[in-house]
């Protein structure tokens, strides 16, 4: 799911003329902390730095240290969680002004398992802005 995301972001990114600079928060989920490099070490790559304002929703909701979330969990429930909760009351209080919402997930077929095919990543993103 992290190249998924990484390709969403960069793609948005091209698309609008914006850099990361321009959102006070980027948002993926659920990639977990092996995710969250991975996509960090991808954008770097080609020439997008989002190290100061990226985060990933399941690692704002799970304890890597106190709770077993290996690399992380359900990426529609962190994103809507942490989103319609801590997010959304952080751009009424104008604390953020723009936000960039990308939900990851994958896309799970029995026939593709059966298959022994890869399980494909998806992302799509939102940009929220007050």
């Amino acid at each position: 799911m992290a190249p998924a995301a990484c390709e969403t972001l960069y793609q948005h990114f091209q698309d609008t003329g914006r850099g990361p600079s321009y959102y006070d928060l980027i948002l993926t989920g659920d990639l977990g902390l092996i995710g969250k490099e991975i996509v960090i070490e991808l954008l770097e790559s080609r020439g997008y730095n989002v190290k100061n304002n990226y985060n990933d929703c399941g690692l704002l909701i799970f304890d890597d240290q106190s709770q077993d979330t290996h690399s992380g969990g359900s990426g529609c429930a962190c994103c809507a969680t942490t989103f319609s909760g801590y997010v959304f009351n952080q751009l009424q209080a104008k604390k953020l002004k723009r936000v960039l919402l990308c939900a990851t997930g994958a896309l799970m077929s029995p026939t593709t398992a059966q298959q022994n095919e890869s399980i494909l990543g998806i992302a799509h993103a939102v940009s929220i802005e007050v």
